[in-house]
């Protein structure tokens, strides 16, 4: 499912126009990125928690000249499922 997918989707669920899921979806992940560039996190109670991961600086290897190369400190989005979304997942 893409995007366009997803909002007719939600819209087709929630009875709002397309423009306003498209809207709603907007403002969601907007919130979700803004939280997690200040360093929180967004917990949904049965859907899940989105979340910023840190990785440490590490030494990689180039995989053409096999020279170790620095691979620098990053910080990347994660997801973990909750309880009731792997539940509803694994109960088609």
């Amino acid at each position: 499912m893409n995007k366009s997918e997803l909002i007719a989707q939600m819209a087709e669920k929630s009875g709002l126009s397309k423009k306003d899921s498209e809207k709603a979806l907007g403002a969601f992940l907007d919130t979700v990125v803004e939280t997690l560039k200040n360093g929180d996190k967004v917990s949904l109670v049965g859907f899940g928690t989105f979340e910023v991961r840190e990785r440490a600086a590490r030494t990689g290897l180039n995989p053409r000249t096999k020279e170790p190369i620095e691979i620098a400190a990053s910080k990347a989005p994660g997801f973990k499922a909750g309880k009731g979304f792997k539940d509803e997942v694994n109960n088609k």
